[in-house]
């Protein structure tokens, strides 16, 4: 079976549990899966040998300032000639199975081709009843309409009594016995400077992802490059985690069992939704503002972490799209659901260590 698998790597998240499923698709020698990607400049592409050669496409590229989505500058850049353009050419005639990781060209070129396509990520977890915004209509037609499939595969925190699948996380995550000293930070949509003026000034020790990272520093920070072994470690060795509410790295940090202060992208559907799934659900303490204030209050009163052992979902999808897609997406729902096991943290209040004076 030929596949065209879209990625929407406007995030990294979409990106990861991609290259999950990419190792579980080399297990089936029926699957020959053409990848592309879209939504990102090329060269900003990073560590994409899972992919082999895959393709590229301009797609469509959400624009944030200071911390909230910029909705004006996301529709003036969009090339809507370039964007129609590389909908009509896509082969997609060439596939048995087009799929959609919220990826827009791939699946609006299925839709107009009338090929038969899946959509697998979670904005299609928003199909559902699922905790969300009110009022924010234009947000989900916008949300609905960006990569339209035929069917869909949901993935969340939670099934809300749906049809939904669990996140895509990496198997036997490292729960480190040596735990570092620091503060894992990603909040790349933060004002980069402001924002390490704010960690300055608290007796803790961060590191720092997701910022261009020859700005200059503090003592207690340390700004690293994008590295997918590098963030996984210091993911793993840290202390507790501060992020925006993004899907795919809060579902890593509650497999590893780390404390979450998460603030969602400002204007932004999906993370506005991710919050209040994570304040409804009490799995991470939600904030308007990061700033030196905040993250001592958090830390200062930081709740027992959960860790949650989700089964190996990248495997049950390899083999659920081996064998045609024929199982239904509750049966496959239910199955997975009976595996999740949460598990209090052993020793769960952290001990942060300050930096003495």
């Amino acid at each position: 079976m030929k596949i065209l698998y879209g990625v929407q790597s406007t995030g990294n998240g979409h990106i990861s549990r991609s290259r999950a499923l990419a190792k579980q698709f080399e297990k089936y020698p029926n699957l020959e899966v053409q990848w592309l990607f879209s939504g990102r400049p090329r060269e900003s592409l990073f560590e994409m040998s899972s992919f082999g050669d895959y393709w590229w496409r301009e797609g469509m590229t959400f624009i944030h300032s200071h911390g909230r989505l910029n909705s004006f500058a996301t529709l003036r850049n969009i090339n809507a000639v370039r964007f129609i353009k590389d909908i009509r050419t896509l082969p997609v005639n060439n596939f048995d199975l087009i799929i959609s990781d919220y990826e827009p060209v791939t699946a609006w070129a299925a839709k107009f081709k009338k090929k038969r396509s899946i959509g697998i990520g979670h904005q299609y977890a928003f199909e559902f009843p699922i905790p969300a915004p009110r009022n924010k209509w234009a947000s989900r037609t916008v949300l609905k309409s960006f990569a339209p499939t035929q069917e869909s595969i949901g993935l969340h925190w939670h099934h809300f009594g749906n049809p939904i699948l669990p996140p895509i996380v990496p198997q036997k995550p490292e729960l480190s016995q040596e735990l570092g000293e620091h503060i894992l930070v990603y909040l790349p949509f933060e004002q980069p400077i402001p924002m390490l003026d704010e960690l300055s000034r608290l007796p803790y020790r961060f590191i720092v992802y997701g910022i261009p990272h020859n700005l200059p520093t503090f003592s207690n920070i340390q700004v690293k490059a994008p590295s997918i072994n590098g963030f996984q470690k210091d993911l793993a060795t840290s202390k507790a985690v501060i992020c925006n509410s993004g899907f795919e790295l809060l579902a890593e940090t509650l497999a590893l069992g780390k404390p979450i202060l998460s603030r969602p992208l400002a204007n932004q559907f999906e993370q506005e939704a991710n919050a209040k799934a994570l304040d409804q659900l009490k799995l991470a303490t939600i904030v308007k503002q990061i700033n030196a204030y905040t993250i001592d209050k958090w830390l200062t009163n930081c709740p027992p972490p959960l860790r949650i052992v989700w089964p190996d979902v990248a495997q049950s999808l390899g083999n659920w799209i081996a064998s045609g897609c024929r199982q239904s997406p509750a049966e496959l729902s239910s199955q997975l659901w009976r595996k999740v096991v949460p598990k209090p943290v052993a020793d769960a209040a952290p001990v942060f260590q300050r930096i003495s004076e």
